[in-house]
């Protein structure tokens, strides 16, 4: 590993930007903070002096001319990541995005052929692959020490009422991409994906139940996996009781994390089956503190820069989650069964998340 110290910029200076602007500054100096922007000038001087008196500008072309940078944290509304990533691309500095990274899977594919003319990279923000509890889950099942996965279940039931939806960009096909399926359950789901590998298929239904936007405000899907397995996905803004909670169950053991925005290891119970009981144990041989947040992704993404390597979440890995989510609305919204690789460049939900248009569009 290299002791260089990358320096970083951080475009949008909202609310994210914070975990943004914190786990830079937890990086132990392996990254510094050299640089921020955002439309509103003053937010972006406010936001500078709390986060080491870096410098600020009111727009991203401003900061890409004038700073050298390795890393631009892209915490803007979504319709504008496809475009600030591509110019931080083509300006040879990689691109690190919330989610959702785009719009739509055509923007990402548009993004993807950025990356490949330009010396950096892109990689999307999806911290919770990098939790303590994720990466031993990966790390056993790929030793076969839980047998096969058998179901799963991925559920975001989270609570937003019209005060959250009246942020102009939120709630919108033109500008958010989504509702729950894109800004919400993307983190749950994208975990579900990350440790079961490659989905083949997917059935699903989305509907407007309750409030007054245009995306829906809730979707369910049911997922079969190359390797067998079948799952449960229902991402959701309806919900009272809010919770975020996955559940695997293999052969040897059930594995389970509930939590909010983020887990730690006590957030995860083991349940062994008859005759493997060693399971409870191999799990709790290495237990950690840590959580699953902005920190150790960024850490991830350090590591992989150190090495020369793509960061996490690179964009081969979001791809198939795009791919995932473009796939759940054309099957809600066609009524048909959606097939890995269906969706085409010619596709409509290639290009729009909603396709040939949400049944409630005209109601």
């Amino acid at each position: 590993m290299s002791e260089r110290s990358y320096r970083a910029a951080i475009i949008g200076t909202g609310g994210i930007a914070n975990a943004h602007a914190q786990a830079v500054a937890n990086s132990g100096g392996r990254a510094e903070l050299v640089a921020v922007a955002d439309v509103d000038a003053g937010r972006a001087r406010e936001f500078a002096a709390k986060y080491g008196e870096s410098r600020a500008y009111g727009n991203a072309e401003e900061l890409l001319r004038e700073e050298e940078l390795d890393v631009v944290h892209l915490c803007t509304p979504p319709q504008s990541h496809a475009p600030l990533a591509i110019a931080c691309l083509e300006a040879g500095v990689t691109a690190l995005v919330e989610k959702p990274p785009t719009l739509s899977l055509a923007e990402f594919d548009a993004v993807i052929e950025a990356e490949r003319r330009s010396t950096a990279h892109v990689a999307t923000v999806l911290q919770h692959r990098f939790g303590p509890g994720a990466v031993r889950l990966r790390r056993m099942a790929a030793a076969g020490e839980l047998g096969r996965p058998l179901v799963a279940t991925a559920l975001t039931q989270w609570y937003r009422d019209e005060d959250y939806y009246a942020v102009p960009w939120r709630g919108t096909w033109e500008s958010e991409g989504g509702g729950p399926t894109m800004g919400h359950g993307i983190h749950q789901f994208d975990l579900l994906l990350s440790i079961l590998g490659p989905w083949s298929e997917v059935t699903a239904v989305a509907a407007r139940q309750a409030r007054s936007v245009d995306t829906e405000d809730v979707s369910m899907a049911l997922v079969t996996f190359e390797n067998g397995a079948v799952a449960t996905v229902v991402n959701s803004v309806l919900s009272p009781r809010q919770t975020s909670e996955l559940r695997f169950d293999y052969e040897n053991a059930t594995i389970e994390v509930e939590h909010l925005y983020g887990y730690t290891d006590d957030d995860w119970t083991v349940t062994p089956a008859p005759g493997h009981e060693d399971v409870k144990a191999l799990w709790g041989a290495d237990p950690s503190g840590e959580s699953s947040g902005h920190t150790g992704w960024l850490a991830a993404v350090l590591d992989a820069l150190d090495r020369g390597e793509a960061p996490p979440v690179t964009a081969a890995d979001t791809r198939r989650t795009m791919e995932f989510i473009a796939a759940l609305y054309a099957s809600a919204f066609t009524g048909e069964r959606v097939r890995s690789g269906q969706i085409t460049a010619d596709s409509p939900f290639a290009l729009r998340m909603d396709g040939t248009g949400a049944p409630w569009r005209n109601q």
